[in-house]
């Protein structure tokens, strides 16, 4: 499969339809489009921040369209947000989602609060690609993508797969600006580690299912939002424990760079939820800056408990840059003694 239309989509934060990032935007489609792709911006993706706040049916109504659009390849996120929840009653109230995205062989492509997005694909038996978005890795300022996110989405739009996984020689320092003055301007590089397998076996497998450890834990917690752990129960979007068996979880953390106390009772609520005790390993990404770099280690050690359950820590995917992409609900076995995953098709 070659993609050859993109839409792209805001299911959370507004973000695209500001003036301020007109720049980065111009950017990402002009990038898009070297490739041969056509690309539109979903009817409702472009509004603004304020409008898009208020109306989750119209972010819903973008993305059943996106579905239902046979023209489509692939449905582009274009960056991340913290109330993507708030559209489960447009997508399931009638199974709309469900049916718009039944047999779709459409890529989705996004990460942050779009984890929500791919738990509610997720139910309805599709596998989703997480790890990049329009915003944060096309309309990157350097004068290019960064290499490493570049290849992983060029494989992506050729194929519409990804057949393995392995680290980035460097990571990024996360910009402060993102203002006209920033472009072409290059980030500050950095060594990388490597996978770094904290416990277990080397070598596991299993269908990958997460995304940012935040979001997830916003499924439970109402601190961010009242009522979303009633809507995520209410739709029952957050998977069966035995729906988690044999799964390997992806933890990605977030911008907000959580306190360790935070990221230790995040991961408590995880274990709270029985993962643990069914999952086959836990991959963690990097986390961005390496900010509790050493802490959220220990910490998933010692809060996951589990001494034979693989752990392997230092994924280059979702906040911190530079990013790969994961392919979520597809066969995967993680090599952590050489420093791949990898995928197998066509046989879930």
């Amino acid at each position: 499969m070659r993609v050859k239309k993109i839409a792209i989509v805001s299911p959370s934060l507004g973000l695209l339809g500001e003036p301020f990032v007109k720049h980065e935007k111009e950017i990402g489609f002009r990038r898009l489009r070297s490739y041969g792709i056509e690309v539109v911006a979903a009817a409702n993706a472009c509004k603004g921040i304020e409008f898009l706040k208020r109306h989750p049916e119209a972010r819903a109504q973008d993305l059943l369209d996106a579905f239902r659009d046979p023209s489509v390849d692939m449905i582009l996120c274009a960056i991340g947000g913290d109330d993507t929840y708030r559209l489960l009653p447009h997508l399931f109230g009638h199974d709309e989602l469900l049916h718009a995205a039944r047999n779709s062989q459409k890529i989705f492509l996004g990460f942050s609060d779009a984890t929500v997005n791919h738990f509610m694909l997720h139910k309805a038996g599709i596998h989703t690609f997480y790890g990049q978005s329009f915003l944060s890795d096309v309309c990157e300022l350097e004068d290019e993508m960064l290499p490493y996110s570049r290849k992983y989405f060029e494989e992506l739009l050729a194929t519409g797969t990804i057949q393995e996984i392995r680290p980035s020689d460097v990571w990024y320092g996360e910009r402060t600006a993102f203002d006209e003055s920033q472009i072409g301007v290059k980030r500050v590089r950095h060594p990388n580690r490597g996978f770094e397998l904290l416990q277990g076996n080397a070598v596991f497998s299993g269908k990958i299912l997460g995304g940012c450890i935040e979001t997830i834990y916003d499924m439970f917690d109402n601190t961010r939002h009242d009522d979303s752990p009633a809507l995520c129960r209410q739709y029952d979007i957050f998977p069966s424990v035995d729906d988690w068996r044999g799964k390997i979880l992806l933890l990605e953390s977030s911008e907000e760079c959580a306190k360790p106390e935070i990221y230790q009772k995040m991961l408590q609520t995880l274990k709270a939820a029985g993962i643990f005790e069914v999952a086959n390993g836990v991959l963690a990404g990097k986390p961005m800056n390496e900010v509790h770099y050493e802490e959220y280690k220990r910490l998933l050690i010692s809060e996951i408990n589990k001494p034979d359950l693989p752990i392997v820590y230092n994924l280059n995917v979702g906040h911190a840059t530079p990013r790969c992409i994961v392919p979520l609900n597809v066969e995967a076995t993680v090599d952590a003694a050489r420093q791949v995953i990898r995928f197998a098709w066509g046989r879930e």
